[in-house]
């Protein structure tokens, strides 16, 4: 059967039909133009609880609903998600799960799973993660439902919190005690990782290298014979592993594990003193050609940290052993530590910053100019400069599995060349290593590692 249309009907039908059009197109424009609300430093601390991740926006709760069932259309079977949630009180919070969303009201488990919150005005403190303390319990697959936490509680913009549920926490560090959301989106979890299919690096990790290592390091000689120990300072961030990195060298030459500098974590610096550091020779090893100079760690606010004022006096070899570092006022030439008439052997021929390799997405820009500031001073002396990525093993679980894939990971070479960008230091001259931190005997490969930085 033929259908015809009066003159006005037609009229009438194209009309209908470009509204539709245009609601369509208005449609796409609009799912097109949803954006995320994580700041730049918040995007930084999520993505510190993932060894290497790209996120991707499926579903914000301000344009698709604080609805369960929208929340299902959006992110059902898109495979890792997090959930990032926002309220008034500043706190981001939330809840990954490595599994499908697939509506089945079930139980599900997920030993990769964990709730986790950080708050504005915590900028400094890592976030909180909490894994479920049932081993058969991560979600309920109504809704975004963990039991501990249920998002879009009754399909409206608050949470249901029962700390005392599977995933025990306390409220206020949680959320702060305030349900009321903000906001919700939730971030498909991709994978940007693994390893690569040839290292970047060529490293050769037998043991032979290691002895050759350490015979081509005990040869050196400076070329000014006034100089007997090349003298090498180690700045970087509170925390980042300055003084485990001497005493992980200290060790490398000893020929077993020694703790001489102090180490730990806290939330200011552990080393008040400027300390220079010789290494005594041993495991067949007649002589060590340097020096290592450990200094007050890097922080952001104003009289607080190492001064660049007393960076610049280190570097020219005003400053002695044992000086107490104040950072509210530098070293003065009347005082009993300022050396007058530093001589070449007094004065620093290496700088090397030392940066956790978990916190480089967490480098806030007040660090990172404090980082540039200092390199240009270093720059304008003409000193050669270095830095060491270290906790690579923390960083990558593949790393922690074989260090032998540290050249192969690709998060790893993900963050040295971000490293490479920031600090404005050619990829070359960013080395990552591992510390000893926590064992009891040398390991021949975390050697060679440290080895490698050294030459």
């Amino acid at each position: 059967m033929t259908l015809s249309f009066s003159k006005k009907e037609s009229n009438l039908f194209q009309v209908t039909k470009r509204k539709q059009t245009n609601l369509t197109s208005c449609s796409k424009i609009i799912m097109s133009t949803i954006t995320s609300s994580l700041t730049k430093w918040q995007k930084k601390k999520l993505c510190s609880l993932f060894n290497h991740a790209n996120f991707s926006l499926l579903f914000k709760a301000s344009v698709h609903g604080y609805n369960a069932t929208t929340f299902h259309q959006k992110c059902n079977y898109q495979g890792p998600t997090v959930i990032v949630a926002y309220n008034k009180s500043g706190y981001v919070f939330g809840a990954f799960t490595s599994k499908n969303y697939s509506q089945t009201n079930q139980n599900v488990v997920d030993d990769k799973a964990f709730l986790f919150s950080f708050n504005d005005k915590e900028v400094k403190e890592d976030p909180l993660r909490v894994f479920s303390g049932n081993p058969q319990y991560a979600f309920t697959d109504s809704g975004p439902n963990f039991g501990s936490l249920v998002f879009f509680h009754n399909n409206t913009a608050t949470i249901h919190s029962n700390p005392a549920a599977a995933y025990k926490f306390d409220p206020q560090q949680m959320h702060g005690n305030d349900l009321q959301l903000t906001e919700c989106e939730v971030y498909r979890v991709e994978d940007c990782g693994g390893l690569l299919e040839k290292p970047w690096r060529n490293v050769q990790w037998f043991l032979e290298r290691r002895e050759a290592l350490l015979s081509i390091i005990s040869g050196w000689k400076p070329s000014v014979s006034s100089v007997k120990h090349a003298r090498i300072l180690l700045v970087g961030p509170v925390g980042a592993g300055k003084s485990s990195f001497f005493n992980s060298i200290n060790s490398v030459f000893k020929g077993y594990v020694s703790i001489q500098a102090n180490t730990g974590t806290a939330g200011t610096s552990l080393t008040t003193q400027f300390r220079t550091y010789y290494i005594k020779p041993g495991s067949g090893v007649n002589h060590v050609p340097f020096t290592m100079c450990d200094s007050m760690g890097l922080e952001e606010g104003l009289n607080s940290g190492l001064d660049v004022d007393d960076f610049a006096s280190i570097l020219k070899g005003h400053i002695q052993d044992k000086y107490q570092f104040n950072p509210s006022m530098p070293i003065q030439p009347d005082s009993p530590h300022f050396r007058k008439s530093p001589g070449l052997k007094d004065k620093i021929h290496c700088v090397v910053y030392v940066i956790d390799t978990n916190k480089v997405k967490l480098l806030s820009d007040k660090m990172i100019e404090k980082f540039v500031v200092f390199r240009k001073k270093t720059n304008q002396l003409g000193i050669p400069q270095l830095v060491l990525l270290t906790k690579v093993d923390e960083a990558c679980s593949l790393v922690a599995e074989d260090l032998k894939n540290v050249y192969q990971s690709h998060y790893i070479n993900k963050m040295v060349q971000e490293v490479s960008a920031q600090l404005g230091v050619s990829l070359s001259a960013v080395i990552p290593v591992k510390n000893y931190y926590q064992e009891l005997e040398l390991d021949p490969q975390t050697d060679i590692l440290l080895l490698n930085a050294v030459v």
